[in-house]
């Protein structure tokens, strides 16, 4: 992909990816666009020389890769790993609530979310909706209302003084809950779901909504900001930046090496899940594609993967929270990831393969290591690396403010790691032995 056309589709494809079952299915389209075949787990599957592959799980992840041959245990894997989960407030099962005079939704947090920073903005909803039909099957569909249709009101510091000095701890039970409407309108959820269903989706026949797992979101749009244009402002940056550059990479490879790309569900939560990094579905994958246990050993030790997920950057208003030796600049290359109390996968081996990929393609590479007085966050690079075996390096792309409701990336970061990991894909030899 040209660098002119890359930021611009970027920010249509975070447009397009409200929870992660949209991040999924918006992958799928392009990767079906770029020739790439879907295949069923629960089907057999035919895997043929020359192929181009993916397969889906719980429709919140995916799994793509390429076969220019069929030789794995002796050519091994391009890996790159991503997730398309991001902190975010979910509907509880009874998310229905109405008081003094408002209807409102119950939602818990789903990950490490920075609450005030949700406060007093434009709130979507989305996600996917199970349903019966009139003739008695059960069926789902993923649903996105779009507009904003709630907000969280701050509270007036008039009835808050101290909230500037003291500082403002948000209850997560009582004070975040999205007002809808007010109560002289009428409001039943599964009736609103199933309008909203019937209108995104013809002909469903639908005699009762079962169940939901519908989030809450930012409605405002992604956007390049920056008196010059440095920066990308956008919700959901982590971990959906790492995911588009992981397949556009994946797509721009020459298909000559094995390459995978994995994108799972769940990391920000810890991963246990039947689709997430610390469940079976890559190994299931690998094991399918290798199924005799010598050849699949030696095909992982021949692989390694690249653990793509957001690095903090250098925050100028708090510089002291960064060891100055290790605070990488946004625009200033990806960022590897290092703990030698293994939160992040890094070794010396992998890092030098991505340091040399790096300076091939005439970018710079930076370093994070958390401060030694700080505790350390983690990725799925561990998980994956521990799970499967497989050599890995946690690498990043640098941001501000994580896990807020919308974080800021640099704009020219994400294209300098789409065409590192893209000669990546082309490696012949990653450390010679």
């Amino acid at each position: 992909m040209e660098s002119s056309n890359f930021n611009p589709s970027l920010l249509r494809f975070l447009q397009s990816s409200p929870t992660p079952f949209h991040a999924t299915q918006s992958m799928k389209s392009r990767l079906l666009e770029a020739g790439f075949l879907e295949l069923r787990e629960d089907d057999n599957w035919v895997i043929d020389e020359g192929g181009r592959y993916f397969v889906s799980r719980n429709d919140s992840s995916l799994i793509a890769f390429t076969t220019p041959t069929l030789d794995f245990f002796n050519t091994g894997w391009r890996m790159i790993g991503a997730h398309t989960d991001s902190p975010c407030f979910k509907l509880k099962p009874n998310a229905q609530v109405t008081r003094h005079g408002h209807h409102q939704l119950g939602v818990e947090v789903y990950g490490g979310v920075l609450l005030h920073t949700w406060l007093d903005r434009d709130l979507s909803m989305a996600g996917r909706a199970t349903f019966k039909t009139e003739s008695g099957d059960i069926k789902s569909r993923l649903i996105d209302f779009k507009k904003a249709i709630a907000t969280i009101p701050n509270l007036a510091i008039h009835l808050n003084r101290g909230v500037n000095t003291d500082g403002f701890a948000v209850n997560p039970q009582e004070e975040i809950l999205p007002i809808l409407c007010d109560a002289t309108n009428e409001f039943e959820l599964k009736r609103v779901i199933q309008q909203q269903l019937e209108a995104e989706h013809d002909g469903l026949n639908i005699s009762a909504i079962l169940d939901f797992e519908l989030s809450m979101y930012d409605a405002q749009a992604p956007a390049i900001v920056g008196l010059h244009d440095e920066y990308i402002c956008s919700a959901r940056l982590d971990n959906l930046l790492s995911c588009f550059v992981g397949m556009e990479a994946l797509i721009a490879s020459d298909y000559e090496r094995p390459s995978l790309l994995i994108c799972t569900d769940h990391e920000e939560v810890g991963s246990l899940s039947t689709c997430g990094a610390n469940g079976p579905f890559l190994e299931d994958v690998l094991r399918r594609l290798s199924p005799n246990p010598e050849h699949y050993v030696r095909a992982i030790q021949n692989s390694m993967l690249i653990s793509a997920d957001n690095a903090h950057a250098l925050h100028p208003n708090y510089a002291s929270k960064h060891d100055k030796l290790h605070a990488p600049s946004i625009n200033q290359g990806a960022v590897i990831k290092v703990n030698n109390n293994q939160r992040y996968a890094t070794n010396s081996e992998t890092s030098a393969v991505y340091k040399d990929l790096a300076e091939q393609e005439g970018y710079d590479v930076q370093t994070f290591v958390v401060r030694s007085d700080m505790a350390c966050g983690s990725t799925i690079g561990p998980i994956t690396s521990g799970e499967i075996g497989v050599p890995t390096l946690d690498i990043g792309l640098p941001t501000f403010g994580m896990h807020s409701i919308r974080e800021t990336a640099g704009s020219k970061d994400a294209y300098g790691l789409y065409k590192v990991l893209s000669r990546f894909t082309k490696r012949a030899t990653l450390i010679d032995r």
